[in-house]
């Protein structure tokens, strides 16, 4: 169930048809969940651009919001403004794996024949509480898979490739995307994001503090990802912004910021231990930039498009117990709602 379905979104905007990152032309989503027992709840998810390359690489900007993460191919973003790989998520341990892999997987492609560098991009997030992290049990295969896979249309969300094993705000969350269409200079474009949900605070919606504990669940998300009763404030999130709008490297760094802003909406602490970027990237690469006095709906629409994503991630998941017999909860609808409906009314017919 999407958080639209409970009708709870931000207000005002137009989604798209999948309401989702893959409603910008071009852009592709591939999982692969990971679940082993007696601990193993993990998985990867890549975000594939058509077309992309060494030889055809996008314009892209990256803002760390907090930077306690290994983003693969970080520095190269800030530095070039480009991506020219797909952009992978996975866990904390796996991430140099996943990125062995992905070279291997481009340097299998006919347009990278004579390329002796390139730049992979791998974010991840640490599910050490729900997974057996030191295991890495992602490999090649899963990686490869997962962007071989890769397709357009509607994006499984929740408990599923790299949201197999995280938690956020206090609840199971995972993976989670959403979409806006506005009006930029004149012309209507489309805003993607995708969200690899994991960071610490306390959940906001329609401006109430959710707890586990005021829906009546006995225990939530670990205080820290990897160390039980650790600082409430650690976590991370990994968000990936795309859209056709012409925009160059410096505008998109600003959309990626504004993205990482976002967090703020549902409750994000953005600790000391937390690890939030934002990656955005165009997939119109020539043309000219539009001013940026005409960038607001834009911004807008990364705002809003976040926060359902994040949403969404939450209200998709489901209660997953996992190694050492931890469990974490999903947002238990029903007390929810009775939590809720003295705020803004009854919920809407048929939700």
């Amino acid at each position: 169930m999407r958080a639209r379905h409970l009708g709870i979104v931000p207000l005002g905007g137009e989604s798209g048809e999948w309401n989702a990152v893959t409603d910008v032309p071009g852009v592709r989503v591939g999982h692969r969940t990971i679940v082993r027992e007696p601990g193993v709840r993990t998985g990867v998810t890549a975000i594939v651009p058509e077309g992309i390359g060494p030889r055809a690489p996008l314009p892209a900007g990256l803002f760390a919001g907090n930077g306690f993460g290994k983003l693969v191919g970080a520095t190269q973003i800030a530095e070039l403004g480009q991506v020219e790989s797909p952009i992978v998520l996975t866990s904390t341990l796996s991430a140099f794996r996943a990125a062995d892999a992905l070279v291997s997987w481009m340097l299998t492609r006919p347009d990278c024949a004579d390329v002796v560098s390139f730049n992979p991009v791998v974010g991840e997030c640490n599910d050490a509480y729900l997974s057996d992290a030191r295991a890495r049990p992602v490999g090649e295969a899963e990686v490869i898979a997962a962007i071989e896979d890769a397709a357009s249309g509607p994006v499984a969300e929740g408990c599923v490739g790299a949201g197999t094993g995280t938690c956020a705000l206090g609840f199971k969350a995972g993976i989670g995307t959403s979409s806006r269409v506005c009006d930029l200079a004149g012309e209507r474009v489309t805003v993607g994001v995708l969200v690899q949900a994991n960071f610490g605070g306390t959940l906001r919606l329609l401006g109430v503090p959710v707890t586990p504990e005021r829906l009546g669940l006995k225990t939530g998300a670990p205080a820290h990802p990897g160390t039980p009763g650790g600082p409430a404030d650690a976590g991370s999130c990994m968000i990936v912004v795309a859209t056709d709008a012409p925009l160059d490297a410096r505008q998109l760094t600003r959309l990626a910021r504004r993205a990482v802003f976002a967090l703020g909406r549902v409750g994000a602490s953005y600790g000391n231990g937390s690890g939030d970027y934002g990656i955005a990237f165009s997939v119109r690469p020539a043309g000219q930039a539009p001013p940026d006095f005409a960038l607001d709906p834009l911004f807008e629409a990364v705002l809003d498009a976040v926060e359902e994503a994040v949403l969404n991630s939450l209200f998709t998941a489901t209660t997953t117990t996992g190694v050492h017999g931890r469990t974490v909860h999903a947002l238990p609808v029903p007390a929810l709602r009775e939590l809720l409906d003295g705020r803004r009314g009854a919920p809407p017919p048929g939700a």
